[in-house]
């Protein structure tokens, strides 16, 4: 029983990496690997979906350890439900018996030769047909206000653009837009879903239908006008302080979380803030806000949710 409930919860760790990556599609895909925002991300993921918290040192003791001890049978109904299921009990019985594999009697030796051979020709043929089909398609993003290709000189040397080309029973892969704002995909789908992320841009889910006569697209995307506002703040001598501190009032969410990334030589560290401690940082004047580097941001409603940033070591 004891090697069994071992079992059983690292099937559960990989159906949590399965649900994580729903929200968070760049995320790895083994939960050992896990760290910092990652951490994070999973805790808001409990706390949003089953109101529920983990602190660090557990995610350490238990989900990047594979010899550790069981969690208590309360954490392992929290994390059931987070993955769909109504408890712990539940996850176990729906999913036993699915490594278990029913034993072959010996027949007779032409009824497994001749199938053989017949799946083996008919693999190879898919094989040949899924290297004829597989062709290179090249996307490019633009401003869809400005009209303007979207590449590194538009706002600043840190807008790049990240995509994950989701499929179907697959792990998300990732792209990294080059300079002018494109990246090239090799595929032999005729379909494909793609999740677009960039700091100064709207997080957007697109879909396409591949054409084999048509093998570059260019794609809009709306200005995130929070983060070019909030980077604006920071480079311009604003001399009404009291109208920029009103205006990121009406910006950010009442129960925002904001997060600084700081790296050091320690690794990556996270400073929290709330929405007023942020807002007086916005407005004491600072040189080091002038680099300031915007992240990622999440919405609710018209408002900043999630807000990550960094401040950049570069020289002015």
């Amino acid at each position: 029983m004891h090697l069994k409930g071992h079992t059983d919860f690292e099937l559960l760790k990989k159906k949590i990496v399965e649900t994580m990556q729903i929200s968070f599609p760049g995320i790895s895909s083994s939960i050992s690997e896990w760290k910092g925002q990652d951490i994070v991300n999973f805790q808001e993921e409990l706390l949003q979906k089953v109101n529920a918290h983990i602190s660090e040192k557990w995610f350490y003791t238990h989900m990047k350890s594979a010899k550790s001890m069981l969690p208590r049978i309360d954490v392992l109904n929290l994390l059931s439900k987070y993955v769909g299921y109504a408890d712990w009990n539940d996850f176990v019985h729906k999913n036993s018996g699915k490594d278990a594999k029913p034993a072959v009697k010996s027949g007779n030796r032409y009824f497994i030769i001749v199938p053989a051979i017949v799946i083996g020709v008919l693999g190879l043929f898919l094989l040949v047909n899924k290297l004829i089909s597989t062709r290179e398609y090249t996307f490019c993003f633009y401003d869809a206000d400005t009209r303007e290709p979207i590449n590194n000189t538009n706002i600043n040397n840190n807008s790049r653009i990240e995509v994950s080309i989701i499929l179907e029973n697959e792990s998300p892969v990732n792209y990294l837009c080059s300079p002018d704002g494109c990246f090239t995909l090799k595929t032999d789908q005729r379909f494909i879903r793609m999740v677009v992320n960039s700091p100064y841009y709207r997080n957007d889910t697109i879909r396409r239908t591949l054409k084999k006569f048509n093998q570059h697209e260019t794609i809009g995307l709306r200005a995130n006008e929070y983060a070019l506002m909030l980077k604006y703040f920071s480079e311009k001598n604003v001399e009404d302080w009291q109208k920029r501190r009103s205006k990121l009032d009406e910006m950010f969410d009442d129960g925002a979380m904001i997060y600084q990334v700081m790296n050091d030589k320690m690794g990556t560290g996270i400073e929290l803030y709330t929405k007023w401690e942020f807002i007086d940082k916005m407005t004491m004047p600072s040189q080091s806000l002038k680099n300031i580097e915007i992240l990622n941001t999440k919405y609710i409603g018209d408002r900043i949710a999630v807000l990550r940033f960094r401040i950049s070591d570069k020289n002015q």
